[in-house]
C-alpha cells in the first residue's frame, strides 16, 4: 500500500467536515444532538485548520507560485471561524440558527471544493513526493494533538 500523502489525509478530514455539516443541518431543533454536532464540527474545523495551515499552507507560502493561493485559503479559514462563532452565539432553535448553519455549511463546502480542485494542484507542483508524505505525518500528529486540546476546552 502506498504511503499516504498530505492530500490523502486532508481529504479524509474534508470528508468528516462534509458529513458533520450534513448532520448539523438535519439535527432536530431543541435537541442536545444539535449542540453536540456543532461542538464536534467546531473542534474538527479548528484542529484541521491549525494543522493544515502549519503543514501545508506555510510551506506553500514560501514559494512565489503558492503565495496568492495560500493567502486566499487562509482568508477562507478566517471566514469559516467567524461563521462558527456566529452560529455558536445563536439559539439552537428557529430560522436564524438554521440560516446561520446553512451559511457555515455552504462556506465549508465551497472552501473544501476549491481547495481540492485548485489549491491541491498548485501545491502539488511545489512539493516533492517526500515532502508530501512527511507533511502528512506532521499534519496527522498536530491534528490529533489539536483535537485533544480543543476537546478539553469548555
Amino acid at each position: 500500500m502506498p504511503t499516504a500523502t498530505i492530500y490523502d489525509v486532508l481529504r479524509d478530514s474534508h470528508d468528516i467536515q462534509r458529513s458533520l455539516c450534513r448532520k448539523l443541518l438535519r439535527a432536530a431543533p431543541h435537541s442536545e444532538r444539535r449542540r453536540e454536532i456543532y461542538r464536534e464540527l467546531k473542534i474538527e474545523l479548528a484542529a484541521h485548520a491549525a494543522a493544515e495551515e502549519r503543514f501545508l499552507y506555510a510551506p506553500i507560502l514560501m514559494d512565489d507560485m503558492g503565495l496568492d493561493p495560500s493567502r486566499h485559503a487562509l482568508s477562507e479559514h478566517h471566514e469559516i471561524d467567524e461563521y462558527v462563532k456566529d452560529l455558536g452565539k445563536a439559539k439552537t432553535q428557529g430560522g436564524s440558527w438554521l440560516s446561520k448553519a446553512k451559511k457555515l455549511s455552504d462556506e465549508v463546502r465551497h472552501h473544501l471544493r476549491e481547495e481540492e480542485k485548485k489549491f491541491f494542484q498548485v501545491s502539488g507542483k511545489i512539493l516533492t513526493d517526500s515532502q508530501k508524505t512527511r507533511l502528512a505525518r506532521q499534519y496527522l500528529r498536530d491534528y490529533a494533538r489539536m483535537k485533544k486540546v480543543l476537546a478539553d476546552q469548555p
